[in-house]
């Protein structure tokens, strides 16, 4: 497609430009008065690894080598000659045997029409029409596809204009519907993606779609499932990949994340010291009824004042009366003189 063309020319200068598409995905382009926009990949097959009709080619051209040959062979059997007239009817011959015989790949379906009213939907492997009254009409590739889609610049709800790039999934389960229902599927596909992605945007708050990605895509699945079912086509899964915000929104939002995580650290540490004091008033009550016990810790805060640097503590005679009872005698005089 022409379209498909001029957003492949796109691409390498989204890139060169230093934008964050890959050599896989969608690129973002510059386009007029500096704005981003999205540009689809066109081709999503590997190069090296497409599939090749070589042999369908091949199997064509020695059908049609054996038809003319052996009605050539005929013909000098039974005229004992082989003159002008025995090579045309041979020629006619063989390409009639070439319109009838056909090879469709293991991907492949083939949709046959009689006289221009559908008849079958033939493939894989062998398989034959009659000539000039059946045709096929189409070959449908039944694998699985990728087709990238964006919506540039859309307003949501709170009229904030995003650009989301989103990537689909989806494969041709009915050859007759994708023939027989709509004109270009591939093409109507894309649009309807991006149509579902427009809408999608348009009912949520900027907010909103840059959090919950996930319902974001279960939504556009859902909408398109039901788009394009009628035309034999199955959406596997819908992934957003990227969402561009204007910069001031982003200083905005950036802003209130770090005042939310200010509130939420405050917040923990007054939880902190509540608890704290609480456990203190606890531990004052129980000293307070109990004398001997906040000796003993007393003595356990100067004993690990010392422990780490390995000092001493000179402790004065009119304090160490207060430890009287816990002292042994002999350190209670020593420490009295």
């Amino acid at each position: 497609m022409a379209f498909g063309r001029k957003r492949a020319l796109q691409a390498p200068t989204a890139m060169a430009d230093g934008g964050a598409g890959t050599g896989t995905g969608p690129a973002l382009a510059r386009g007029g008065r500096g704005r981003l926009r999205v540009a689809p990949d066109p081709v999503t097959e590997v190069i090296g690894e497409r599939a090749s009709n070589g042999g369908v080619v091949l199997f064509s051209v020695v059908l049609f080598a054996l038809a003319f040959g052996l009605v050539l062979g005929v013909s000098a059997l039974v005229a004992g000659t082989v003159g002008p007239l025995s090579v045309a009817v041979a020629v006619v011959l063989a390409a009639l045997a070439v319109a009838a015989c056909h090879i469709a790949q293991q991907w492949e379906r083939v949709v046959v029409l009689r006289l221009g009213r559908f008849n079958r939907v033939s493939g894989p492997g062998l398989f034959w029409t009659w000539p000039v009254i059946e045709s096929n009409t189409m070959r449908v590739d039944t694998r699985t596809r990728v087709t990238t889609f964006g919506a540039e610049e859309t307003l949501t709800a709170d009229l904030v204009p995003l650009d989301v790039s989103a990537v689909l999934f989806w494969h041709v389960w009915d050859a007759r519907a994708a023939c027989t229902e709509v004109g270009d599927f591939t093409r109507a596909v894309e649009l309807a993606a991006q149509t579902a992605l427009r809408d999608a945007i348009g009912r949520a708050g900027a907010a909103e779609v840059a959090i919950r990605r996930e319902q974001l895509d279960r939504e556009l699945k859902r909408v398109l499932e039901e788009k394009v079912s009628p035309w034999g086509v199955t959406v596997l899964s819908v992934e957003v990949r990227d969402i561009l915000m204007p910069p001031e929104l982003q200083d905005v939002m950036s802003l209130e994340a770090q005042a939310e995580q200010r509130k939420k650290a405050r917040i923990i540490l007054m939880e902190a010291e509540q608890d704290i004091a609480e456990l203190m008033e606890e531990m004052g009550d129980f000293y307070a009824a109990n004398d001997a016990a906040l000796r003993l810790r007393a003595m356990h805060l100067l004993y690990e004042s010392v422990r780490e640097t390995g000092g001493t503590i000179v402790v004065p005679s009119s304090f160490s009366e207060g430890f009287s009872d816990v002292f042994p005698d002999a350190v209670r005089e020593s420490l009295g003189k």
